[in-house]
């Protein structure tokens, strides 16, 4: 994580502050000892996991809430699902998310965007 932040560079962010902030979340360890995991890399991990799975933004906030109480004292682990998203959202890791038809016919994006039902199969 520390390297891909050193290797987009200071220049390539919106201030330093932002910059610094996020050298900073790459360096810290996600709890006093902790050799394994910074507090990003602790955060990006979470989120793939949330968007492979599908959970929703509130099912996040209690993971992230039951993890906090389960790591030692002092860790570094957001509790909420916004202010994990405000770590990452600097390094451009935003998501979209766009709905699908159930029996996975198309995307609802672009020319579909507008649709109710599916364009192929006429599911809602």
């Amino acid at each position: 994580m520390e390297d891909m932040i050193d290797d987009i560079g200071e220049d390539n962010f919106k201030s330093a502050q932002v910059y610094d902030s996020l050298k900073d979340d790459s360096e810290k360890s996600l709890y006093p000892g902790c050799t394994r995991c910074t507090r990003s890399s602790a955060i990006l991990k979470l989120f793939n996991i949330k968007a492979r799975n599908g959970w929703t933004d509130r099912s996040f906030s209690e993971l992230l809430e039951l993890l906090h109480e389960m790591l030692p004292e002092g860790n570094m682990l957001s509790t909420r699902h916004y202010e994990a998203k405000k770590i990452l959202y600097p390094m451009g890791m935003e998501y979209q998310k766009i709905h699908v038809c159930p029996n996975d016919c198309i995307l609802y994006r672009k020319e579909f965007e507008t649709l109710t039902k599916c364009s192929r199969c006429g599911v809602s």
